[in-house]
C-alpha cells in the first residue's frame, strides 16, 4: 500500500490524478448564468458535473483510488456502500479497470441509480433503510472476503481524484475568485480547496472556497465549531447525496484549514434552486447538486469577483423531480392549492371562476365535494389548484376572493 495513505493529498497528488483520469472522465462544460450573475452582481458560472460520466463527480475519486491499487489488491476485488453516485463511480471505474465490484445500497435507493450501477456490471446488494446498514455490511464483506473497501470520501486518493475538478476550474477561469459547492462527507470540497488554494498561491493570489450543507443534515458547522468531527442527528432531506451524519476525518482536517466558510440552506431553498436550474439553465440536477445555487438564491453568499457554483450531480429520480418541481413552484409563489367553503347554491362555482379570471390566475385543477370532514349539510368545499406569477400575485388572488366574501384556505403542499 502507499505510504501516503493517511496523509493530506498535495497539489502533485491531484495533478497525478488528473493525468490518470485523462480519457476516463469528460471535461464538463462551464457555463455563465445570466440570472445568477445579475443576482450576485458578479459573473457566476456553473460547472456542469451533472453531465459527467455516471452523472456525477464521484467517478473522479473512485477511478483514481482504484487505479492506485496493487495487482494483488485488484485481484481481491472492491466493495463499496452508497445511496447512489459513489456506487456508480466505483462500478464504472471497476469495470474500466477489470476489477470485480460489490456494492451495498439501501432499499430506498432511487431506481435510476440502482439500474445504472447494475448496468456498469457491479454486483448490487440491497439492504437496510439508510446508508448506515450498507456501510456496516460492506465492512463485514471486506473482512470476510478480503475485498478492498472503497470509502466514498475519507481517503487521500479519493480526495485527490475529486480535487481534479479544482484544477479544471483554475485552467478554465484563471481569474476565479469564489467557488461554492456542496458538502456531504467533505471529500470533494477538501480536494478542490487543496488544488485551487495551492494553484492560486503559486500565482500570488487567493481564491475563496465556500461549502454548503442542507440544514437538515449539517454536521460541518457544529463540528468546525467544536474543533473535531461530531455526529449530528439528521432530519430527512431531499438532498440525499449529501446527507452524511459525521464528517470524514481527513476531509475535516483539510476543510478546517482550507475552507473559508460553511453555510446551510433549507429544503425550500433547494427546491427553488432546482426549479431555477431547470427553467433558466436547462439543467437537470439532483437536490444535492443544487445546494450551491440554493445558497446564492437565498442570499447566503457574498462574492467580490467571478464565482463558480458546481452542479455536482444529476442523478435525480423522475418521481422526486416531479414532487420537487411542484414544491419549488409553490415555494416561489407560482402555484397554490386553495380550499374554499361555498354555500350550496347554484352558480357559486361560476362566480369563483369569474373572480379568479379577473385576478389573472390560471386554474389547473378543480375538485368540488359535498363529502368532507366537518361540513354542514348545506355546505360544499371547492378545492382549486391555481398557477400564479409570484408572491404578490398570489396575495392579490387571495384578497380578491376574500373581498367577495369567500374564506379561502391555502393548503400546504
Amino acid at each position: 500500500m502507499h505510504s501516503h495513505r493517511a496523509e493530506v493529498p498535495t497539489l502533485s497528488d491531484v495533478e497525478d490524478a488528473a493525468a490518470v483520469l485523462r480519457g476516463v472522465i469528460v471535461r464538463t462544460p462551464l457555463e455563465e448564468s445570466q440570472h445568477l450573475s445579475e443576482l450576485l452582481g458578479v459573473p457566476v458560472h456553473l460547472k456542469l458535473e451533472n453531465l459527467q460520466r455516471t452523472g456525477s463527480f464521484k467517478i473522479r475519486g473512485a477511478t483514481y483510488r482504484l487505479s492506485q491499487l496493487t495487482a494483488e489488491e485488484r485481484g481481491r476485488g472492491v466493495v463499496a456502500a452508497s445511496a447512489g453516485n459513489h456506487a456508480q463511480g466505483v462500478a464504472l471505474a471497476a469495470k474500466s479497470l477489470g476489477i470485480p465490484a460489490t456494492i451495498f445500497m439501501p432499499l430506498g435507493v432511487p431506481v435510476p441509480k440502482l439500474l445504472a450501477t447494475r448496468g456498469y456490471g457491479a454486483d448490487v446488494v440491497l439492504e437496510g433503510a439508510t446508508v448506515e446498514t450498507p456501510l456496516r455490511l460492506a465492512a463485514e464483506f471486506a473482512e470476510r472476503t478480503g475485498a478492498v473497501f472503497i470509502h466514498p470520501f475519507d481517503h487521500p486518493d479519493v480526495i485527490a481524484g475529486q480535487g481534479t475538478l479544482g484544477l479544471e476550474l483554475m485552467d478554465e477561469m484563471p481569474d476565479l475568485d469564489t467557488i461554492v459547492l456542496g458538502i456531504g462527507g467533505g471529500g470533494l470540497i477538501a480536494g478542490v480547496a487543496a488544488a485551487v488554494k495551492a494553484r492560486a498561491a503559486a500565482a500570488g493570489r487567493t481564491v475563496r472556497v465556500i461549502g454548503v450543507q442542507a440544514e437538515n443534515s449539517a454536521a460541518y458547522p457544529a463540528s468546525l465549531h467544536a474543533g473535531h468531527p461530531l455526529e449530528v442527528a439528521t432530519k430527512p432531506t431531499i438532498a440525499d447525496g449529501i446527507a452524511v451524519a459525521r464528517p470524514g476525518d481527513l476531509p475535516f482536517r483539510m476543510i478546517s484549514e482550507l475552507v473559508d466558510e460553511v453555510v446551510t440552506v433549507t429544503e425550500d431553498d433547494i427546491a427553488r434552486a432546482l426549479l431555477v436550474l431547470l427553467e433558466r439553465a436547462k439543467q437537470v440536477v439532483e437536490p444535492a447538486g443544487a445546494v450551491g445555487v440554493a445558497a446564492i438564491l437565498a442570499g447566503k453568499i457574498e462574492a467580490t469577483g467571478p464565482t463558480v457554483s458546481v452542479l455536482t450531480g444529476g442523478n435525480i429520480d423522475p418521481l422526486l423531480l416531479q414532487r420537487v418541481v411542484a414544491h419549488g413552484l409553490s415555494a416561489s409563489g407560482r402555484y397554490m392549492t386553495l380550499q374554499i367553503p361555498l354555500p350550496d347554491r347554484p352558480g357559486q362555482l361560476a362566480r369563483v371562476s369569474e373572480l379568479l379570471a379577473l385576478a389573472g390566475a390560471n386554474v389547473i385543477e378543480v375538485l368540488h365535494t359535498r363529502h368532507g370532514q366537518g361540513l354542514q349539510i348545506s355546505e360544499v368545499i371547492l378545492q382549486l389548484s391555481v398557477e400564479t406569477r409570484g408572491e404578490e400575485h398570489r396575495a392579490h388572488v387571495i384578497s380578491v376572493l376574500e373581498d367577495a366574501g369567500y374564506t379561502p384556505n391555502v393548503v400546504p403542499d
